[in-house]
């Protein structure tokens, strides 16, 4: 796809996402976020951040998909929905039933285990649904999925650097949100944590 995409994607990462992020996790929540994009010209629509201090299933998708329908009368076929990370069962379900036909998130399964240290996501997928290594089908008949990373390395343009240095600048900052989130974990009261 096309580098304006992708240039406004990790913008809208570092100006918009993030610092809602921010702000969740000094909450206890989770790290995850997303956001919704129109497909013609890639302009944020609605974000949202994980909440399960309020609630357990509010992950930041589903924040996402409920801001984006309080908005009313949207075909979410016009728009394209990005996460932070791979989502979960539960998100990969949110998604489907709201009629999406796309999501590209960040950060793979393996990413939110190993650097972030939050297993869950693969945990679940293997006991419930006897899926090993999150290997589910990112491409079937409701959507197709898309590795933000993956998708900028295949770009064949002269500005891919720039790029992979917006990615390296936000993989610093979730280290760093990461590092608080496990630090305050302990004392917050989220099943899964």
């Amino acid at each position: 796809m096309s580098f304006k995409k992708y240039d406004n994607i990790l913008d809208i990462f570092l100006n918009n996402l993030i610092p809602e992020i921010k702000i969740s996790v000094s909450k206890g929540n989770k790290i995850f976020g997303a956001f919704v994009i129109k497909k013609t010209d890639f302009s944020l629509i609605v974000t949202g951040t994980n909440n399960e201090m309020e609630n357990p299933i509010f992950h930041g998708e589903i924040s996402t998909i409920i801001n984006f329908f309080k908005l009313r009368n949207l075909n979410p076929k016009d728009y394209l929905f990005i996460s932070s990370h791979e989502p979960c069962s539960l998100c990969l379900s949110a998604i489907t039933w709201s009629g999406f036909d796309n999501f590209y998130y960040l950060f793979h399964y393996k990413e939110t285990e190993s650097t972030f240290n939050i297993p869950h996501d693969l945990k679940i997928l293997k006991e419930v649904f006897k899926i090993d290594k999150g290997e589910y089908s990112k491409n079937n008949n409701f959507w197709q999925s898309y590795s933000i990373i993956e998708e900028i390395k295949e770009l064949q343009n002269s500005e891919n650097a720039k790029l992979l240095a917006k990615i390296k600048e936000i993989y610093k900052i979730f280290e760093e949100i990461s590092k608080n989130y496990q630090s305050s974990k302990i004392s917050n009261h989220i099943p899964l944590k």
